[in-house]
């Protein structure tokens, strides 16, 4: 399956099992319908599973039982090239390397031009504080030198993910490293990048997904509540119990 014939985001999870050995199953039977461009919030206690279900989306590991679905095609019969050239995947610790934040950005998709990594630079709100650089877009960073915040370097992560264009987004824990200051900008840099595109957000604070057409609450390994934030309130279950609370550990 080629990434532009899965381009409208549609991912079915169905009686899905799965488990890191094989005796013990960690997913039990997990199903849901993701429609393209819906925003999806993965909450629960550590342990719950969040990751895990990313990691099978992306094919890190093969599930034991059931299908899971990437525009009606099950995604055991395309490679996981292309299974992850759908996702676009944004983790709490931003990744830089040694090279000029031009390359940096331009890392996802290395024939970009300095016209589309200064756009989407832009598009991003990276180009405020690239531009206040020595050196502007070729000025050479790296994870030791200080030179840009953690939040700078995540809003470049953003960036660069942004850049490659893919149907979907998977944000795991994206601002949980970061103060709420710059949490901010990142959430708006965030919201941009998910406009038109399905998204999976493994959510550290419970206040920054209420907004999401599909909360999934889980437990050890499976998914014991679904709904918008608003049902599961008035459901007045577990999630609702952890909102209160205000802590997602």
């Amino acid at each position: 399956l080629a990434r532009e014939e899965a381009e409208h985001g549609d991912i079915d999870f169905e009686h899905v099992q799965f488990g890191y050995v094989p005796e013990r199953l960690l997913m039990h039977d997990v199903n849901f319908h993701v429609d393209s461009g819906m925003k999806v919030a993965v909450v629960g206690p550590s342990g719950a599973g969040k990751t895990t279900l990313v990691n099978l989306l992306m094919r890190f590991y093969e599930i034991d039982n059931g299908s899971i679905n990437m525009a009606d095609t099950n995604t055991r019969l395309m490679s996981r090239n292309n299974v992850r050239s759908n996702l676009g995947m944004v983790l709490q610790d931003s990744w830089i390397f040694k090279g000029t934040i031009a390359d940096n950005i331009a890392y996802g998709k290395l024939e970009a031009t300095r016209e589309e990594v200064i756009k989407i630079a832009r598009d991003t709100g990276c180009s405020s504080f690239i531009e206040r650089l020595p050196n502007s877009y070729d000025t050479v960073i790296s994870a030791e030198d200080a030179l840009l915040s953690e939040g700078q370097m995540q809003l470049l992560s953003i960036a660069r993910v942004a850049l490659n264009n893919p149907p979907i987004m998977i944000l795991d824990e994206a601002t949980s490293q970061v103060d709420t200051q710059t949490e901010s900008l990142i959430m708006e840099a965030i919201e941009r990048l998910m406009q038109g595109r399905t998204s999976f957000i493994i959510a550290h604070r419970l206040y920054t997904i209420q907004n999401s057409d599909m909360i999934l609450y889980m437990e050890n390994g499976d998914i014991l509540e679904s709904g918008t934030h608003d049902e599961l309130m008035s459901l007045d279950g577990k999630y609702a119990a952890m909102f209160k609370a205000g802590v997602d550990d």
